[in-house]
């Protein structure tokens, strides 16, 4: 039998709908974990029994859209989508139930739920503070980054046995990188697998971070904080309920906070190969050399240039003097190289206070990204191996025409289709980053808000590459807030696209997708 010619039944959006309203209806008991939070300090409960009742509700709606076919490679295009757009919208209620600061208005409850569930960072928030927000309310925040970070449909394929047919290719469409490797010979397994080393890692962060307190090293790190901070150091998120993020915190929670941010930047499977006893499956990855390589390059240029005292513009009141300290020195280039190639987006000083140097070097390791299959955006690190090699090679077949030399990445050939595509998705990467960057400042210079270039590049890649901070009017101990309802949902999509490496979504709006 052949598709119909109508819409209806060529793409099966009802199929679709009717799993994403699945993933709605299981994450409903997400809402259920800041009502202890709000309980625990007295706080009202409310907003989060409300989104969770929302979603149960919604959920079992638009399962009733299910009928008996199954998810194709179109409809499962669509269900990661739309479920990377629908589970913000819902994310948004308890922001706008609770009705406290700029997020009880409704763009910004989007842009900041977005935000989260992709793990981008950027906030809105005009106050980041207990005063303004209950502790329950900004425990959601940190959340909503947590469930994203693994991936949301890579946590209903783990759970739900109706996803485990056809989940090799529901995971790809939402997992960051090249691919995802199948660990195990089910899916579901290997999905499972990826989720407990997941919350494992999660759970040795917080144990570490309230070690330290329990040590007298971090005073103001307490058990709320680090969870709370474990939380967001896994999936390479960024949010914090302090105002200065990890600037608050000592140098002993700095540095304990480098290493998993570092780990969580990296291939998660590589861990469940160590967990097996092949350590050497770690050490000898192409990808994980390059990635360390990265950033101990852009570590050491701007550790020296702080060192140096060329890199600073002004000295921030709030911390000791960097120039001629190398301890400081190493610690802050490390941190922010840190946290920028992996956007994680925390910060341990005010970025801003760098001159153009040490900026510009930072804006560019923006463009890095993390591993593929870890938590982390942008780019990744894999593409730009393959890329090096494929020009590598282009070099040498153009003195040697005749030869034959494959691309190579961890002792197995890339594949043709690999390569393009990989060539396809940076292109676009940064056709997107160029004209994000023209439209966001010319909205900028309506709006009044006179960006500079290097701001408005840094508005562009901070949301695409899911970073978080960018650099000054968007600086770490900033908020996107000035910026009209216009750009902040135009960020939303960059966002949300960028979260999906892009093709995910953009193809979806081609005309090749809903015809035969």
């Amino acid at each position: 039998m052949g598709y119909a010619s109508t819409f209806e039944t060529f793409v099966d959006y009802r199929a679709s709908l009717s799993y994403v309203g699945t993933v709605l209806k299981v994450l409903s008991i997400a809402p259920l974990v800041p009502v202890l939070v709000a309980l625990r300090y007295g706080e009202s409960p409310v907003p989060f029994l409300v989104a969770s009742g929302v979603m149960v509700g919604l959920g079992l709606a638009m399962e009733r859209l299910r009928h008996d076919r199954t998810l194709e490679r179109r409809e499962t295009f669509l269900m990661v989508s739309l479920t990377w757009l629908f589970v913000p919208l819902v994310g948004t209620i308890p922001y706008l139930v609770a009705g406290q600061g700029t997020v009880a208005h409704p763009v910004n409850a989007l842009f900041e739920s977005m935000s989260g569930f992709t793990t981008t960072g950027a906030t809105v928030l005009g106050e980041i503070s207990f005063e303004r927000h209950s502790h329950a309310m900004l425990f959601w925040r940190q959340l909503t980054q947590w469930l994203g970070g693994m991936g949301i449909v890579v946590l209903m394929v783990a759970i739900l046995p109706e996803l485990s047919v056809g989940g090799a290719q529901v995971i790809n469409e939402e997992a960051p990188g090249v691919g995802i490797d199948k660990l195990t010979p089910r899916i579901q397994e290997t999905a499972r697998a990826l989720w407990k080393i997941y919350l494992g890692l999660t759970v040795a962060a917080a144990a570490v971070y309230y070690g330290l307190h329990l040590a007298g090293l971090a005073p103001n790190m307490g058990l709320y904080n680090a969870i709370a901070h474990a939380l967001t150091t896994m999936p390479t998120g960024g949010f914090s309920p302090e105002a200065r993020s990890v600037e608050v915190f000592s140098a002993a929670v700095q540095w304990a906070i480098i290493p998993f941010m570092i780990v969580a930047g990296t291939n998660f499977a590589l861990f469940w190969y160590v967990l097996k006893g092949e350590p050497r499956r770690l050490v000898d990855n192409d990808e994980f050399r390059g990635y360390l390589l990265a950033m101990g390059v852009v570590t050491t240029l701007i550790a020296g240039l702080l060192f140096a005292g060329v890199g600073l513009a002004e000295t921030p009141a709030n911390v000791d003097p960097i120039p001629g300290n190398l301890e400081d020195s190493v610690r802050q280039g490390l941190f922010q190289v840190a946290s920028i190639v992996t956007t994680t987006g925390y910060a341990s000083m005010d970025f801003n206070t760098w001159d153009q140097s040490a900026q510009v070097v930072l804006f560019l390791a923006m463009f890095l990204g993390g591993s593929a299959g870890s938590a982390a955006g942008s780019v990744k690190i894999i593409r730009w191996v393959i890329i090096k090699r494929a020009m590598d090679r282009q070099l040498f077949t153009t003195v040697h025409p005749d030869a034959v030399q494959p691309i190579r990445a961890n002792d197995s050939v890339v594949d043709e289709n690999t390569i393009r595509d990989v060539f396809v998705f940076v292109f676009v990467f940064l056709t997107i980053f160029a004209v994000s960057t023209v439209l966001l400042f010319v909205d900028g210079l309506r709006t009044g808000l006179d960006l500079t270039g290097l701001e408005a590049m840094s508005v562009a890649i901070a949301t695409l590459g899911n970073i978080g901070p960018g650099f000054g009017l968007i600086g770490p101990m900033n908020s996107f807030q000035p910026f009209s309802e216009f750009g902040k949902l135009y960020m939303v999509i960059l966002m949300w696209i960028g979260r999906l490496e892009i093709l995910s979504v953009l193809v979806i709006f081609t005309r090749a997708y809903w015809r035969p």
